[in-house]
């Protein structure tokens, strides 16, 4: 019979097998890039540009921002705009949203490149550009014509109601104008002779 203790190390065990030489890998790229993190801390900036370097070759995107990071602002090395460019648009052109923030903001600034105010545009909002194919799937015109029917529907309802709001205020005006609401007036005998009525 197995303990609890036996089948949670056995499950672990199966997990890790099955996640293979990906889950190895992305353990290794984060502990490499906390020790570059820790290495340029300590003021080791080249052996931290090495690792990183390393890692952003392979198509890592934290690896690369932080390259570009150094480099834009000299820390641990001479300020170098050109490079800080270069590792901004390798991860901003990754889908990294940090990066096309910075990469917009060298070009609104002008740092390395001509200032461009429209290119800085095309940076920071670039990430909603990309999602804009959206609007055109037959999911989303579907869920549209969806929802203007909703809408119609509940503005119908609420056109109904103040009309009956209205229809009942005009009918209780017409009723009291033709003296329908008031009380039947009772009139004395004794005023009433032939015919004729005294005030």
């Amino acid at each position: 019979m197995t303990t609890i203790l036996e089948k949670l190390v056995f499950a672990l065990t199966a997990a890790c097998a099955l996640a293979g030489p990906a889950a190895a890998l992305a353990a290794n790229v984060d502990e490499d890039l906390r020790q570059a993190a820790k290495l340029q801390r300590q003021g080791e900036a080249q052996a931290a540009i090495a690792i990183w370097t390393r890692w952003a070759e392979k198509g890592n995107v934290d690896a690369a921002y932080n390259l570009a990071v150094v480099h834009q602002h000299g820390d641990g090395v001479d300020i170098d705009y050109g490079k800080a460019m270069h590792w901004y648009r390798f991860a901003a052109e990754r889908d990294d949203r940090a990066s096309q923030y910075m990469l917009g903001q060298m070009f609104l600034d002008g740092q390395g490149v001509p200032a461009d105010k429209e290119a800085a545009h095309r940076w920071f909002t670039g990430h909603r550009a990309h999602h804009m194919h959206h609007e055109h799937a037959p999911q989303m015109q579907a869920w549209r014509k969806q929802a203007a029917a909703l809408i119609q529907e509940r503005d119908r309802h609420e056109s109904l109601a103040a009309s009956r709001e209205n229809a009942d205020q005009v009918m209780a005006d017409l009723r009291r104008r033709a003296g329908l609401d008031a009380a039947p007036r009772l009139v004395d005998a004794s005023t009433v002779r032939a015919g004729t009525r005294r005030p």
